[in-house]
């Protein structure tokens, strides 16, 4: 049993997976016993019941630049130890024998395995590291896979407490200036970033990538928002990158979803374009947010849900931080333009990437945020309006004329509909005047 499994059970943390090095051993072996292949030239299985994975024990040699380019040598005569000298970091180099809980039958059966801590394998520090709360690269490996760099940065927002390596931040840097974060796939950058995102404290992962100038390569439109300076008197932290970390960070104490969490970090990336004579403000910096988000969403292939969400809270954030003024019409407007009505869920997120937007200010972290409370109150208003019975009162009072426009009927059912839905938004806002409100996000 090697990797994530021993690290976590000596960090007293829940195992979740287990993966295994089988050495001694052939893919013709492997697949004789039923095990499945994963890829076409990886030496890598899964068990043909419990669907872990078990790899042979390998070396591998970088054939090009970038991810992708890697030759793989797995055979009986490779040992642990060179297997070990092959990964990433100490704290995730270390293996041990299994102990089983439940007899021989089924001793590598899910769950019935557990790591015994006092058989550890461990030639490059690993346990040290762990107890020093240290990420350390195990050795020149680390220099071959470009990945390697934001597979680190996702353990440092995972565990917030551990410090990276000198030498390590160091060749990471080195890494960088070589050019080879330019060659990393899209999925392989997606897939790292979003579990960063979902860890504890995800704006370790972009300090880390922002140290070691992989974030500038990566996410440019993120990097350029440290040292933009913003209104005081709304954000005490003045500046920009400092309150998107903060407002990330108060995403992953809330638990929110990878879409709010997306949300929340794109959400300003226009106030890195603000022309410098019209600092510390940011007119129009919702526009190019959405224009630059589009960018990254396209260069990292990201997932429709979080594409979707993060435009809308780029976009309309602001008006939504306002809308207390708003009236009836400009509410339902603005629920419109959020596609709030036909998708309720979404337009939840959306109000929870605004309120930590909101909490993710200097002294604002506990503040109340009752503009969810009055869209919650608009949008359940909205909704309550007959659609069928609207639709079709207007076209019994259309008159029927041999010239009508086409598409007259349509104009005469939408425009009753928006004007039944201000009207219900207008009464629950007299009804609830003073309300408190019990929205999901508050």
């Amino acid at each position: 049993m090697v990797g994530g499994a021993v690290r976590d059970a000596l960090l007293g943390l829940p195992v979740t997976e287990r993966d295994w090095v089988v050495v001694g051993s052939t893919p013709e072996a492997m697949l004789a016993q039923g095990y499945q292949p994963v890829g076409k030239d990886f030496p890598v299985f899964l068990h043909p019941r419990t669907h872990e994975e078990y790899a042979l024990a390998r070396t591998e040699r970088k054939t090009a630049p970038g991810y992708h380019g890697f030759a793989f040598h797995a055979a009986p005569d490779v040992t642990l130890e060179q297997d070990l000298a092959r990964r990433d970091l100490t704290i995730n180099s270390i293996a041990t024998k299994p102990i089983s809980t439940s007899g021989e039958a089924d001793f590598y059966l899910k769950k019935s395995v557990t790591p015994d801590l006092t058989q550890l394998i461990d030639p490059h520090g690993g346990v040290a590291d762990l107890r020093a709360g240290v990420l350390r690269h195990v050795g020149d490996a680390f220099r071959e896979d470009p990945v390697r760099i934001l597979r680190l940065a996702r353990f440092a927002a995972r565990f917030p407490t551990f410090t990276v390596a000198p030498q390590t931040l160091a060749l990471m840097r080195d890494m960088v200036q070589s050019g080879e974060v330019a060659h990393l796939v899209a999925e392989r950058v997606w897939q790292e970033l979003s579990r960063g995102l979902m860890a504890d404290k995800p704006s370790r992962m972009f300090e880390v990538l922002r140290d070691c100038g992989a974030l500038a390569v990566l996410l440019p439109e993120l990097n350029r928002l440290w040292g933009v300076p913003q209104r005081a008197d709304y954000h005490p932290e003045v500046d920009t990158g400092v309150h998107v970390m903060m407002v990330l960070d108060h995403s992953a104490q809330r638990q929110a979803s990878l879409p709010v969490r997306f949300a929340c970090l794109c959400h300003d990336l226009g106030k890195g374009t603000t022309p410098p004579d019209v600092l510390p403000r940011h007119i129009g910096h919702e526009e190019r947010s959405l224009r630059l988000l589009q960018g990254v969403c396209e260069r990292w292939r990201v997932p429709k849900e979080c594409r979707e969400l993060a435009e809308v809270v780029a976009r309309e954030h602001s008006n939504i931080h306002r809308c207390g003024d708003f009236s009836a019409a400009a509410l339902l407007r603005l629920l419109t333009r959020c596609d709030a009505i036909r998708r309720p869920a979404r337009f939840d997120d959306v109000l929870h990437a605004c309120l930590c937007d909101a909490r993710g200010r200097l002294g604002f972290e506990t503040t109340p945020y009752p503009q969810a409370d009055r869209l919650t109150l608009a949008l359940t208003a909205a909704c309550t309006v007959a659609t069928e019975d609207i639709a079709a009162r207007a076209l019994r009072d259309l008159p029927a004329t041999p010239d009508q426009a086409p598409g007259a009927r349509g104009e005469a059912v939408a425009q009753a509909m928006q004007t039944a839905r201000q009207h219900a938004i207008e009464a629950a806002l007299r009804v609830g005047a003073g309300h408190t409100g019990t929205a999901s996000n508050t």
